[in-house]
């Protein structure tokens, strides 16, 4: 399986802007510039992406692995917050509250530990990765 996105940039690093299509076209001419990286400008920009990424992987894995104890979600919310120090991403930050049905918490902090371990985005990251998980 392979997937792609396309950047376009025109103009300087600062004054000028670029847009980001995927593949799926869910991305489509997606404004990105300084200002949505590095202030609060209009659009999207590669961190708020990779957050997105390790979120959804993670909470897929996570539904895979409940699946596989016996457990049905009837609902993860999962938010990523990436931090980028100094030109260097540092850190995603995992926080995933579940309504599984008949899990104890204990039970579901671990399954939600081993996603985050082994879900692909996150064994692709070379970033420290830290997972708070609570049962709503």
């Amino acid at each position: 399986m392979k997937r792609n996105a396309t950047a376009v940039w025109n103009g300087t690093g600062k004054e000028g802007s670029g847009n980001l299509s995927t593949q799926s076209t869910v991305l489509n001419k997606t404004q990105y510039s300084w200002g949505s990286r590095f202030a609060e400008g209009v659009g999207t920009n590669p961190e708020e992406l990779i957050g997105a990424a390790h979120a959804g992987c993670f909470t897929m894995k996570l539904t895979f692995l409940l699946n596989a104890e016996g457990f049905t979600a009837d609902e993860l919310v999962t938010r990523c917050d990436i931090t980028l120090d100094n030109g260097v991403i540092t850190l995603s930050e995992l926080n995933v509250t579940g309504k599984v049905p008949n899990i104890t918490e204990e039970k579901f902090k671990e399954i939600a530990e081993n996603a985050k371990e082994n879900c692909l985005i996150s064994k692709l990251y070379n970033c420290e990765k830290t997972l708070v998980a609570k049962l709503a």
